[in-house]
């Protein structure tokens, strides 16, 4: 459900709101039709990069030596989505979208460097304008002091892994600085925090919390208590972890693959990334990559496995303080990551391990235990179903849509069969795209421009088109784009994609 709200063009061309027109709006709804009585507590749980493959509940060729006891209790209490996306696969990009329920090219947060504007329309603001709560503990990477929440304690940037700075209203001076020293592995120190807001806040009202994670975003690394999870352990290799750059594939880039990370290693060990000295001396190519590999996946899991040591705090809490049947919990990641395909790490590419979102939630009273939700759902779509619970309509300025009544079996009949992707950010071997993917197929364009007032690169590779058949190629390791017998659903799915580009406003 949507309600026309009065929108202004902001100067940086997304849409802000005037804070009385929510009120209004929020106060009005409750008077004429909010029938529930006691709306549910929220808890959003969100890491940093915690891909899918890295998860165990999606299967893979990690899933057996993933920490995840608590990931699964929560799986196993409601709902896992399989087809959930990020519209723009960067961390503050991301972040702003699933705050915003807004696109890129509406809210304003096109790439790292920009700022959450403290005026845009949040979710955040909505509920603690109708009565919830509100508390933010964690990363937060939106540049701008938080705004719609009572309590906020966040990193400064991005933050360090051992004991952390945290910042609160009283102390926050920009994006970097202030903040006050924690003891403590950084999301250890996180979960305290969320726990103590928790125990003390008010009862009668309900809460909404967003307790986010700093792991695993790199350097990758965890607690002393993880250091010999997996020691010894050879993991298996993604079958595309050779692939050779763009040459090997018909891809119209090269990515960034495992030798730059192996790189890191080398010239950081001891500093920055968790472990012994690294050195690939000696080593030809394959076994390089190799090496770069078990290590990369061996710090990832760790860090990985202390997430889910804290959502097992605050799950714990909740069923012993007689919360759990009333709160809402949703588990999730900024967006996915490489772990070797593709010899990739990092995010940032339409490609699966980047663009899909793991995804848990559980709320007793309404989500069956043990569900698979297989609609497409995107990060857009998350501020809006927290409304939905709320009781809260979704204001027209938001572009997402709630899939409450999905979770219960009921998709609606309009719902979407594909989805609109953009990457702004431009940089020579990860060049700014854009494309639409469908259930079984993904076609992009690789434009390689950056957005006006941004300096331009030099780009080695020409623009270009990539065309993916998932189902005969589901690693998308064959760029068919340019096979004739694929010209008739490459024009369908070109048509598709300009007709989401002008649903969605992304004109540019």
């Amino acid at each position: 459900m949507k309600s026309n709200v009065g929108i202004l063009p902001s100067s940086h061309g997304s849409y802000s709101i005037r804070l009385t027109w929510i009120l209004s709006l929020v106060v009005a709804f409750q008077i004429a039709g909010n029938t529930t009585p006691s709306p549910p507590n929220i808890l959003f749980i969100l890491s940093d990069d915690h891909t899918s493959q890295a998860w165990g509940i999606y299967g893979g060729i990690l899933a057996p030596f993933v920490k995840n006891d608590n990931i699964k209790r929560l799986a196993a209490a409601g709902a896992t989505l399989e087809n959930a996306f990020c519209t723009n696969s960067i961390c503050t990009p991301s972040r702003a979208a699933i705050l915003t329920g807004q696109y890129s090219h509406r809210n304003g947060v096109y790439e790292l460097d920009d700022a959450l504007d403290p005026d845009t329309i949040s979710v955040a603001k909505l509920l603690q304008a109708s009565g919830y709560n509100t508390a933010l503990f964690g990363k937060w990477h939106l540049k701008k002091k938080p705004a719609g929440f009572n309590d906020f304690l966040v990193l400064p940037g991005q933050g360090r892994y051992h004991n952390p700075l945290l910042k609160g209203p009283d102390d926050w001076q920009d994006a970097n600085g202030g903040g006050k020293e924690y003891q403590g592995y950084v999301d250890d120190v996180i979960t305290d925090q969320a726990l103590n807001w928790l125990r003390n806040q008010d009862r009668q009202r309900p809460f909404f919390l967003c307790t986010q994670f700093k792991a695993t975003h790199e350097p990758f690394d965890y607690p002393e208590r993880n250091r010999h999870f997996l020691e010894g352990v050879e993991l298996p290799y993604p079958d595309n972890l050779m692939e050779w750059g763009a040459a090997a594939t018909g891809r119209t880039h090269d990515g960034w693959p495992l030798e730059i990370l192996g790189h890191r290693f080398e010239q950081q060990a001891g500093k920055g990334y968790p472990g012994p000295p690294f050195s690939l001396k000696g080593l030809d190519s394959v076994e390089a990559r190799k090496k770069i590999y078990q290590k990369f996946v061996h710090d990832f899991l760790r860090a990985g496995a202390t997430i889910d040591d804290n959502i097992g705090r605050l799950i714990d809490y909740l069923q012993q303080s007689g919360l759990w049947e009333n709160t809402v919990i949703i588990y999730t990641a900024d967006q996915g990551y490489f772990l070797g395909e593709h010899a990739y790490f990092d995010k940032r590419f339409i490609y699966e391990q980047s663009l899909r979102m793991p995804f848990v939630i559980s709320y007793p009273p309404e989500i069956p235990g043990g569900a698979r939700l297989e609609d497409m759902i995107l990060n857009i779509d998350f501020a809006p179903l927290m409304l939905d619970y709320a009781g809260l309509p979704t204001p027209e300025a938001m572009q997402g849509r709630s899939f409450r009544s999905n979770l219960q079996g009921q998709t609606p009949k309009d719902w979407r069969h594909s989805i609109y992707y953009h990457y702004w950010t431009n940089q020579p071997e990860r060049p700014a795209h854009y494309g639409i993917r469908t259930s079984r197929y993904k076609l992009a364009y690789f434009y390689g421009k950056a957005r006006p007032g941004k300096a331009q690169d030099v780009m080695p590779y020409p623009p270009g088109w990539e065309f993916y058949d998932l189902k005969k190629d589901p690693g998308e390791s064959n760029n068919l784009y340019l096979k004739k017998s694929n010209s008739r659903i490459v024009k369908k799915l070109k048509g598709q994609l300009d007709a989401l580009q002008k649903e969605t406003g992304d004109y540019w």
